[in-house]
């Protein structure tokens, strides 16, 4: 797995996931599966349409998903966040 991938889903972050999140995520999947940092122009139609179908994907999954006891566990942080005002 690509380091540089975060969990995108609740508890991991206190918020839901951003198409940006989503998508920064779904390039660096994009560059450790092709192995190019950066395409070369000739790859850069098929490098950017992956990255967005993988973007795609990637909000469909977070928006689908059931994650139970994570509003409990966003409730609490954001009663720590208000204690902390």
């Amino acid at each position: 797995m690509c380091r540089s991938i975060k969990t995108l889903r609740p508890p991991a972050l206190p918020h839901e996931a951003t198409e940006e999140e989503a998508r920064a995520a779904a390039l660096q999947f994009v560059r450790k599966v092709s192995g190019f940092r950066a395409p070369a122009a000739h790859n850069r139609e098929v490098f950017e349409r992956a990255v967005d179908e993988i973007t795609e994907a990637t909000l469909a999954l977070l928006g689908g998903l059931e994650v139970r006891g994570a509003h409990a566990v966003h409730e609490t942080r954001a009663a720590q966040g208000a204690q902390a005002d």
